[in-house]
């Protein structure tokens, strides 16, 4: 029996079919650098609402804080504090132009809820990415 040396290679390179490159800048984030982000922005928003509730615990006014910080600065820079900490960026249809208000509120009410941000694609971008167009990628190598 005769084997070949090595089979066929089907797999594509995530973010292939977005257009993206495979790696380096532009290319798309990683499931747990994605993750850091998503904590450094939780984190952040809880310590924003806490000083509004001191002394007690801030309890959803740190959601209600998240959604407006995740909200309002992707559609004002692109990134979230947690993505730009962790360089990372929001890609999506329109480069040359900030991502649309609705756009940003989708994606971040879809986040908020955490499980579209689970259910992800072959390129490894959440159903809330896939909704809105946009997908996350390294801003830096």
């Amino acid at each position: 029996m005769v084997r070949d040396a090595m089979p066929p290679s089907q797999a594509r390179a995530r973010g292939a079919s977005l257009g993206l490159p495979a790696d380096g800048p532009g290319s798309l984030a990683g499931f747990g650098t994605r993750a850091a982000a998503f904590v450094v922005d939780a984190f952040g928003a809880a310590l924003v609402a806490g000083l509004f509730t001191a002394p007690r615990l801030p309890g959803n006014w740190s959601l209600l804080t998240f959604g407006l910080i995740t909200a309002g600065s992707l559609v004002a820079f692109g990134q979230t504090p947690g993505m730009r900490l962790l360089g990372l960026r929001l890609a999506h249809p329109q480069p040359e132009r900030r991502l649309a208000l609705w756009r940003g509120v989708v994606r971040t009410v879809l986040l908020m809820l955490l499980i579209p941000a689970l259910v992800v694609d072959a390129n490894g971008r959440g159903l809330h990415d896939r909704l809105t167009d946009t997908a996350v990628v390294r801003a830096r190598s």
